[in-house]
C-alpha cells in the first residue's frame, strides 16, 4: 500500500524493529516521505551509530518515495505551528503534515499525541501504536 505519509517515527518503528512496525510495514513499498523527515532519520540512526553508508542501504531498502520540502510545504508546515504548539510537534512533524495536507493523503506516525491535533490540522493520523 503506498496511499500515506509516514513520520520520522513510523520510519525509526520499522527499522529499530519497535512496537508498530508491522502496522507501518503495510505501507511499503512506495509510501510518501518529505526529505525533511529523511534528515531526521538519518540523524537518528547516525546517532545511534549506524554508519552513514548502512543507514543509506537501510533507508533505500524500505523503497519510500522521497518529497521535496518545497516553499509551499514551508510555508504550510511554518503555518501549523500555533495549532501543533500545545502537543509539541516538531518541524518534522509540521513536515510531514503539510505533506500529507498537500497530497490529501493520512499521515502514520508512531506518535501518539498527534490524534488530539488531527481535526484541526485536516489531516487524518494512522497512530501505529
Amino acid at each position: 500500500m503506498s496511499d500515506a505519509v509516514l513520520d520520522s517515527s513510523a520510519v525509526l518503528a520499522v527499522i529499530l524493529e519497535e512496537p508498530g512496525a508491522d502496522r507501518v510495514e503495510a505501507y511499503l513499498p512506495g509510501a510518501k516521505l518529505s526529505a525533511v523527515n529523511l534528515g531526521e532519520i538519518v540523524a537518528k540512526l547516525r546517532d545511534l551509530g549506524m554508519p552513514a553508508q548502512t543507514a543509506e542501504a537501510v533507508l533505500d531498502g524500505l523503497q519510500i518515495d522521497i518529497r521535496p520540502h518545497d516553499r509551499n510545504d514551508a510555508l504550510s508546515a511554518g503555518f501549523l505551528r500555533p495549532v501543533t504548539r500545545a502537543a509539541g510537534l516538531s518541524l518534522g512533524d509540521r513536515a510531514c503534515l503539510a505533506l500529507a495536507a498537500s497530497l490529501g493523503l493520512p499521515a502514520v506516525t508512531a506518535d501518539r499525541s498527534w490524534q488530539s491535533i488531527a481535526a484541526d490540522v485536516g489531516v487524518k493520523v494512522a497512530s501505529v501504536r
